[in-house]
């Protein structure tokens, strides 16, 4: 290689390993970087480049603690390759879908990106894939809650300690115990549901893997020890077993009576592989039979249907919803200080058309 393709592979490098702020690298880690890609160089040369590409792109340097530490402003953005049409327009429509799944810290790091293929749809005027983007949009089924906030710099430390495997120190609120507790966490992966994001880990002392969930995580450090490796960790078996249920989630067998609405609905999207359904005699009725988890989230999604459903087995499953309607009855009842009201169908027509 030239002298003057050397100094330019060596520049790129550089630059790709850099992180955003508050992200920052030691001017020894970026030594380290580049003599692990073949480029053996001193740390003057280094600390020259260093200053080189500060003159052109939007790198800052803390020069208050040696050696230095170096990152990008939180506003840059670097990306080496020019956009494409079909990417910048994946990452306009994915914008959309992660904002009801990420932690706002984490689509803040990510804005920069958003906003690069936002200026390229715009600057586009003949292209159909600047149309498409005005005219699509991605909606979460059913009613999302709020983001959990996240601290940025809580989920620079988890980020930073799962993807290198370091042990990572956390001050965190217990839910149950309602206190702040110290612990040492030995990351083993992550978990986006809904609006709350989890850290999936083993405490320190302990072997079976816990979930922890980032709002409550109030202060974080990613330490230099290593975690432990645990190769039988396996993600999707942890979460198949219902994050932290006492034994794994057993399938059960539903059968119950749905409204037309509901079998046109689970034709079209089906609860399980294992469905069928028939239709009963002299009624718009169905008789659903489908294989589905014996979990908290399909018990709440059949007691949503209301009146859409009447489940005859589990029995445990119907007699759950024959309790929580007899709750949700003395709850309503005038002896409870509430006036009983004739019922409005509108709240029926509501329901169908969202569900046509």
């Amino acid at each position: 290689m030239s002298q003057a393709k050397d100094t330019v592979a060596r520049l790129l490098t550089l630059l790709r390993h850099i992180p955003r702020a508050p992200s920052f690298v030691a001017t020894t880690t970026l030594q380290e970087k580049l003599r692990d890609r073949g480029f053996s160089v001193d740390m003057r040369t280094v600390q020259r480049d260093l200053n080189r590409l500060s003159s052109l792109f939007s790198l800052m340097c803390d020069e208050r603690v040696t050696p230095y530490r170096w990152s990008f402003t939180k506003d840059a953005y670097l990306d080496l390759r020019d956009v494409d049409p079909s990417t910048a327009l994946a990452l306009h429509l994915a914008e959309g879908h992660l904002t009801s799944l990420l932690p706002q810290s984490v689509l803040d790091l990510l804005a920069p990106q958003f906003r690069r293929a936002h200026d390229y749809l715009d600057g586009l005027e003949e292209n159909g894939l600047a149309d498409w983007a005005r005219r699509v949009r991605t909606k979460p089924n059913g009613k999302a809650l709020q983001q959990a906030p996240i601290d940025s710099a809580v989920w620079q430390a988890v980020s930073t300690a799962l993807l290198e495997r370091k042990c990572l120190k956390v001050s965190y609120l217990s839910r149950s115990k309602e206190a702040l507790k110290e612990l040492v966490i030995h990351p083993d992966g992550f978990v986006s549901r809904h609006s709350i994001s989890y850290l999936i880990g083993t405490v320190e002392g302990y072997d079976d893997p816990r979930q922890f969930a980032l709002h409550r995580i109030q202060w974080a450090e990613c330490l230099a020890t290593p975690a432990q490796e645990r190769a039988t960790f396996d993600l999707d078996e942890f979460l198949s077993s219902g994050f932290n249920a006492p034994a794994p989630i057993k399938e059960v067998d539903l059968v119950a009576d749905i409204s037309s609405q509901i079998a046109w609905l689970l034709r079209e999207t089906p609860l399980s592989p294992e469905q069928r359904m028939e239709a009963l005699p002299d009624s718009d009725w169905y008789r659903l039979h489908a294989k589905v988890p014996d979990d908290q989230e399909t018990l709440w999604w059949v007691f949503g249907l209301g009146e859409n459903i009447v489940v005859h087995s589990p029995i445990q499953m119907r007699d759950f919803i024959i309790e929580k309607g007899q709750h949700m009855l003395l709850r309503y009842s005038p002896n409870n200080g509430c006036h009983m009201v004739q019922p409005v169908n509108s709240n029926h027509h509501q329901l169908d058309r969202s569900i046509k």
